[in-house]
């Protein structure tokens, strides 16, 4: 069975992009860091459109976690694999870098670019094995033009960028996948601390993005109609450049 793994899936962006691959029939894997009760919450969801759901419980920015949590899912999955893997769970410590601080650096960094490798690591064997898989990536338009504020952040999202490219090259001749999606403004919890009165006059369309549209983008490319995309970062962001 094919299996579909959301980290951070237990809220906002990462709750929808659930539901929305839930919705493409494939089992979802749930993991979340600390809030149990939201994780179970996705899982009621997304059994409500009636596919089976599972949480997996790991810090994304601890390599020791990261591969005992996928190592034991593996174990007590013979037959199945994670044949999505959707790396969205991030986090923000926005500072001017004359005053950021060590921890601000290497927590955004491990948070939001070494996860992406201690996970795609654990999932890609088996998509490589069974030529088939889709890997995608929530970055930032902050790592594609940068922002004020979010050195560390703009750093780690662009560095998942380089390596969406790098690894769209590496496994494409096995039917794998690999792209970025990269959110402007997106109305959650994330973003609740920003003033969206004065940022969206920045925006073309003149608003904030709901987290549903970034997990419908997210739902094509893990789909048969996104077989022919790769190694692309694709915006949404309401046309703000």
């Amino acid at each position: 069975m094919k299996y579909a793994l959301v980290t951070g899936g237990s809220r906002g962006i990462g709750r929808h992009i659930c539901i929305e691959t839930a919705r493409l029939g494939y089992p979802v894997i749930i993991n979340y860091n600390s809030n149990k009760e939201a994780a179970e919450q996705t899982k009621k969801e997304v059994e409500n459109i009636g596919v089976k759901a599972e949480i997996l419980q790991f810090d994304i920015s601890d390599v020791g976690q990261v591969d005992n949590a996928m190592i034991s899912w593996q174990e007590e999955h013979k037959d199945d694999y994670i044949a999505v893997l959707v790396n969205n769970a991030g986090i923000r410590e926005d500072a001017m870098l004359i005053w950021m601080q060590n921890n601000q650096w290497d927590k955004v960094i491990d948070t939001n670019l070494n996860s992406f490798f201690y996970v795609t690591r654990r999932a890609i064997k088996d998509m490589l094995t069974k030529r088939f898989g889709r890997i995608i990536n929530i970055v930032s338009l902050s790592g594609q033009k940068g922002l004020p504020g979010q050195t560390n952040y703009s750093a780690a999202k662009a560095g998942v960028i380089g390596a969406t490219k790098a690894l769209a090259q590496e496994v494409g001749k096995r039917g794998v996948t690999v792209n970025a999606v990269a959110p402007g403004f997106i109305a959650t919890d994330m973003t609740d601390d920003l003033d969206e009165k004065t940022l969206k006059k920045l925006i073309p369309l003149n608003r904030f993005g709901k987290a549903e549209e970034v997990a419908n983008l997210v739902a094509f490319l893990a789909s048969e109609k996104a077989s022919y995309i790769t190694g692309e970062v694709i915006s949404i962001n309401g046309g703000l450049y």
